[in-house]
């Protein structure tokens, strides 16, 4: 086997691995614990983003910079609307003021 087959397969079990673990963790999460479990995938992206904006500012080929900056809009993206949602989330669990002043 050939190295670059040998990391093809261990790229791909890594992979795997990830979806498997992924898909078993928001299975089992109760929905109550889906925000602050929300709230650190965003903060995973914000790592994903660092990484992203190293790939697109590296000297490399075009096309990986090309990929590097679609990487930074998404995880942009991804970062932003996580954050709002976790926020509106969160504005949902505050207690409402009375009615009236006293």
């Amino acid at each position: 086997m050939t190295p670059e087959i040998q990391q093809l397969v261990y790229l791909t079990f890594i992979l795997m691995l990830a979806i498997f673990v992924g898909f078993e963790l928001i299975a089992k999460v109760p929905a109550t614990l889906h925000t602050p479990l929300m709230s650190g995938s965003n903060a995973i992206s914000g790592i994903t983003l660092v990484g992203a904006l190293v790939s697109a500012g590296a000297e490399h080929a075009q096309l990986a910079t090309w990929l590097g900056a679609g990487a930074v809009t998404l995880a942009t993206i991804n970062v932003v609307g996580g954050y709002l949602v976790t926020d509106r989330m969160l504005a949902m669990f505050k207690k409402k003021a009375q009615g009236g002043a006293k």
